[in-house]
């Protein structure tokens, strides 16, 4: 086997193991990315829901208190 044909080798080995990195971490950033819209999703869900319940014991009547239709 020549240098050059051994040389050309290596090259064609490194071109693929990049195009494998490349794939990879394309298919990592858009799990990420799909991570962190969920990660958001959530956050704004537990924020609603952290306000509502916040409303709702600034509403609640008093422990002891007989209902209204009583």
């Amino acid at each position: 086997m020549t240098d050059q044909q051994s040389l050309a080798d290596r090259i064609e080995a490194l071109e693929v193991r990049l195009t494998y990195q490349d794939e990879t971490i394309e298919t990592l950033n858009q799990t990420v990315t799909t991570q962190w819209k969920q990660i958001d999703a959530l956050t704004r869900q537990v924020a609603a829901l952290t306000e509502r319940l916040e409303q709702a014991e600034t509403n609640a009547a008093p422990i002891n208190e007989r209902p209204p239709h009583y």
